[in-house]
């Protein structure tokens, strides 16, 4: 009979090993050789019971130490390790369960679950995003059969399933240990339909088209996702519904831009006004506001209108109407304008030479 190999051996580790240590190296190597995984392979199965044993000892503390000293044998007369009844052995293999079967063993697939969110995608103005509206959306949603309350039978009506008996669950022997999963017959529910339901045909679920109220609050953005509770789909099994999340899309404006709160707008002015100053009117959302300008404003200066931007969704005040100054440059003069310009042109001490040449000066020309 061949001997044993030592338990460190088996799971890898050395003997000053930790508890956490010990319990790594187990769990990797039956999670390498379950029979699950390895169907039909002998020496997996070999190798997933040595591991079994190894861990069963070493990671009780009495039983490690009696290892430690006695070895295999154990103490004299005890006639070696009762190594089925580690104490952290169940906790473990539960951990291995949860991975090989995503964490579904024990569970009936009958519970309540919640139903899943829904996402509506809406555009409204730029004026609409800043002032707020309140409307109502129009969308087409699975919402559970009425005529059969959801069971998907006919009249309500649903039998025991004759493949778990009822149980949602089925049990069979793998290797040496027994294992339970999901019907695959009734999917966990524990009942079948014998007849199904005329309306949802037996789906449970019927999608109909349904109007709902939302409010959007001013100062939304491209993005805002506002949550309506338990406007999405119906849930299963007496499980409550999920949540519509409408997606906001705000549209462009043909003369104002937006940064975060505040109101972008560029405004024309002459030059002239620039050098002097002046007042003008300038375009807001709610209507046109006078504007000081400053005598000698440059071109892209920051002007600002307070409180006509857009208000914090978070309660965190207004923004502003930011305010670029655009000069603009005439593209024509007539012969008046141009000798007011060389004049003040002149007085500044500037030299200006025009392409052109006065009127004087092209009629001279003439009969050099």
């Amino acid at each position: 009979m061949a001997s044993k190999r030592d338990y460190y051996d088996v799971l890898s580790v050395s003997q000053n090993a930790s508890a956490d240590e010990i319990k790594k190296a187990y769990r990797k190597l039956a999670l390498k050789f379950h029979p699950d995984r390895n169907a039909g392979d002998k020496n997996a199965e070999d190798r997933f019971k040595e591991a079994n044993e190894a861990y069963s000892v070493l990671s009780d503390p009495q039983k490690r130490q009696m290892y430690d000293q006695f070895g295999h044998a154990g103490p004299a007369g005890s006639g070696g390790f009762d190594f089925g009844q580690g104490g952290g052995f169940s906790d473990v293999f539960g951990d291995i369960f949860e991975e090989f079967f995503g964490g579904q063993t024990g569970q009936r697939g009958s519970r309540a679950q919640r139903g899943s969110d829904l996402r509506y995608n809406l555009s409204i103005s730029f004026e609409e995003a800043l002032l707020g509206k309140e409307g109502k959306i129009k969308l087409r949603r699975p919402e559970q059969c009425g005529q059969c309350q959801g069971t998907g039978a006919k009249g309500g009506a649903t039998k025991r399933c004759s493949t778990c008996n009822g149980a949602g669950q089925v049990r069979f022997q793998q290797g040496f240990f027994t294992v339970s999963r999901t019907c695959s017959a009734c999917r966990g529910a524990g009942t079948i339909i014998a007849d199904p339901c005329e309306q949802c045909h037996g789906h449970r679920f019927i999608e109909r088209e349904k109007s709902i109220s939302v409010r959007i609050p001013p100062g939304v953005d491209t993005g805002t996702r506002l949550r309506v509770t338990g406007e999405g789909e119906a849930g299963s099994n007496g499980g409550p519904p999920g949540d519509l999340y409408v997606v906001i899309t705000v549209g462009d404006h043909p003369e104002f831009a937006r940064d975060g709160d505040h109101i972008l707008y560029e405004a024309p002015i002459s030059f002239v006004k620039a050098a002097l100053g002046a007042t003008i009117e300038v375009p807001t959302i709610k209507g046109k506001t006078p504007l000081k300008i400053p005598p000698g404003t440059q071109d892209g200066k920051i002007l600002r209108l307070k409180g006509l931007g857009f208000p914090n969704l978070r309660g965190h005040g207004i923004g502003d109407q930011v305010i670029k100054i655009r000069i603009t440059i005439p593209t024509k003069l007539n012969a008046e304008q141009r000798e007011s310009l060389e004049t003040y042109a002149k007085l500044s001490g500037e030299e200006v030479h025009s392409e052109s040449g006065t009127i004087l000066e092209k009629v001279k020309s003439l009969f050099d």
